[in-house]
């Protein structure tokens, strides 16, 4: 999954991330390909903002230059037995990315210590510049938030009373309790995940500007009559209904009910679920989708499997008797291929797959999906960002072309390619360079999640707010422009201090869809794999009743009842 930002957050932590991706084999292969899947933990997708700027201001004559040091210290007035030795952690930062139609902004401070002590600190507006060698100790100024004692690790402080928005924000901690100094990280730390961050969530509010075309196409009615002709297993789509999208196209805007040959909707959205299959189940991969589709009381629109290169088997061999079954049902596959095999544990390089070694295997999947005889979702290597192993950011175009390129020989034009990555602020830099073009995707896709304490942040992101980093970074980079968007995952943790969270953050998701036109699917990941469960972590969709009515009453929405392809 991705995991994605709060940006990456667990990358400080170090804590296991998904991937357990439900696996068609047994034994002892079973755990070998469990383990080969597993990726560090991300989120996806405030604004993480690094300081750019430090030191420690203190009065003490022998300190030297503070402000090139991989530390910062906090102590009290006496400190160490010194009654004039008291020192502040003066950091600043500059935010520039919050748009204008941002509301209710929330402001977190992350600051890494490396030992627990039983010493209060304090977060203040500071006066003090975070520039100077050794800016000497002054009145602090307001008080924005406190602990009661440092953690080992990362602690935080809200200080949303400062940061509004765009700007340069000064902020200094303040000690007590304790005559001892503590020691935080700076930003010349060598590591920099430990380095301190700014970490701001926000609301988007109406945009006066916004053209008309931008809005989301009013959804059809429940009693609205299907525009196509009688439903048909996994839509199939007439050339005559849309034109056929060109690597500029713009999404379809005609009658609800028709589908481009591209799989677009022309109004809505499509409902998708990723829901693993286990051992206790027989592995039966039908079962773990027509299970939860009783659970919320109607069909999914599109399934989501994660299959690898071994060429066999379930893992392999797709579609396989499962999928079959779920095309013929009226149900829209989304495979998600990736070159490693689960059972054995084997990752390839991207290397491995555009010199040719590859080749049988390839070309024996592109036949099997030319057989299946209608469109369906293609990807290769979601998330590549989180791939370092694999080879290159140029590796991996050229190994997706390459793909996409023996498909294309093999006749298997009913593959339509989904491009999935992260989305995470920390990676923006990198998205550019591994665009394949537009000649070789069809959708653009993310993965994007509300971790909340399962990643260690205490920050809860809204529907929208967890939606909306990555989509208007595209917008305003112009990758992929025109193509349909997609959540090829996306999640929420619970939040054990408000029960009715989760509930009422499914009941919203229709409308932040709504607000985000462009993303034509959101496929659920509801699998436990990607987190420790406990009793502040559960991303299942199903882990409570509430959280299962929560995500129903979404599915009922009118804006994700497709009327195509079955009943839904």
């Amino acid at each position: 999954m991705t995991r994605h930002g709060l940006h990456r957050i667990t990358r400080f932590r170090s804590g296991p991330r998904r991937k357990a991706i439900a696996i068609g084999v047994v034994g002892g292969s079973v755990v070998a390909g469990l383990v080969a899947t597993m990726m560090p933990l991300l989120a996806n997708d405030d604004l993480s903002i690094r300081a750019v700027a430090d030191t420690t201001a203190t009065t003490v004559s022998q300190d030297g230059d503070n402000s090139a040091k991989t530390t910062l210290a906090t102590c009290a007035t006496r400190c160490d037995g010194n009654p004039r030795g008291g020192r502040q952690a003066v950091v600043e930062f500059e935010v520039t990315t919050v748009p204008a139609a941002a509301v209710n902004v929330r402001a977190t401070l992350r600051m890494h210590a490396w030992q627990k002590f039983a010493a209060t600190v304090t977060a203040h507006a500071s006066p003090l510049s975070a520039r100077e060698a050794r800016p000497t100790l002054g009145a602090a100024g307001d008080v924005l938030d406190s602990v009661g004692s440092v953690s080992k690790g990362f602690n935080e402080w809200d200080v949303s009373k400062l940061v509004t928005g765009n700007g340069v924000w000064t902020v200094s901690l303040v000690q007590s309790g304790l005559e001892s100094r503590v020691y935080w990280a700076s930003v010349e730390n060598r590591s920099p995940d430990l380095r301190p961050s700014l970490v701001i969530s926000y609301d988007l509010g109406p945009r006066p500007s916004a053209s008309p075309t931008t809005r989301p196409v009013p959804p059809p009615t429940p009693s609205a009559s299907p525009t196509t002709a009688s439903p048909k297993p996994s839509p199939t789509v007439e050339p005559s209904r849309t034109a056929t999208p060109s690597a500029s196209t713009t999404l379809p805007t005609g009658k609800c009910g028709s589908v481009s040959n591209k799989l677009v909707p022309s109004c809505g959205a499509w409902w998708g679920m990723y829901s693993p299959a286990g051992s206790s189940g027989g592995w039966d991969h039908g079962k773990a989708v027509t299970d939860v589709e009783a659970q919320v009381g109607r069909k999914f629109d599109i399934v989501h499997r994660y299959h690898d290169f071994s060429n066999t088997g379930s893992n392999g061999a797709f579609p396989d008797v499962y999928e079959q079954q779920q095309m013929r049902e009226g149900r829209l596959m989304f495979f998600a291929w990736e070159s490693r095999n689960f059972s054995t544990g084997t990752t390839l390089k991207w290397s491995d797959v555009y010199s040719g070694r590859q080749d049988e295997t390839i070309d024996a999947v592109a036949g099997r999906i030319r057989a299946a005889g209608v469109p369906v979702f293609m990807g290769f290597d979601h998330e590549p960002e989180d791939e370092p192993n694999k080879g290159s950011d140029a590796d991996f175009v050229r190994a997706w072309r390459y793909v996409h390129e023996r498909f294309a020989r093999a006749g298997a034009s009913n593959a339509v390619w989904v491009w999935t990555m992260m989305g995470w602020s920390g990676h923006y830099s990198r998205y550019a360079g591994l665009y394949p073009g537009d000649q070789y995707v069809d959708w653009v896709a993310y993965d994007p999640y509300n971790f909340h304490v399962c990643n260690g942040s205490t920050v809860w992101k809204s529907p929208s707010t967890t939606v909306g980093g990555f989509y208007r970074w595209l917008d305003d980079n112009g990758i992929g422009a025109g193509k349909p968007r997609m959540l090829a995952e996306f999640g929420t943790n619970f939040d054990a201090a408000d029960p009715g969270a989760k509930q009422r953050w499914f009941q919203e998701f229709p409308a932040a869809l709504k607000a985000h036109p462009k993303i034509k699917a959101a496929i659920y990941f509801n699998s436990a794999g990607m987190t420790s469960r406990t009793s502040t972590c559960d991303m299942t969709m199903n882990h409570n009743a509430a959280a299962v009515a929560g995500f129903a009453k979404a599915g009922q929405d009118p804006y994700l009842r497709q009327p195509t392809g079955g009943s839904r």
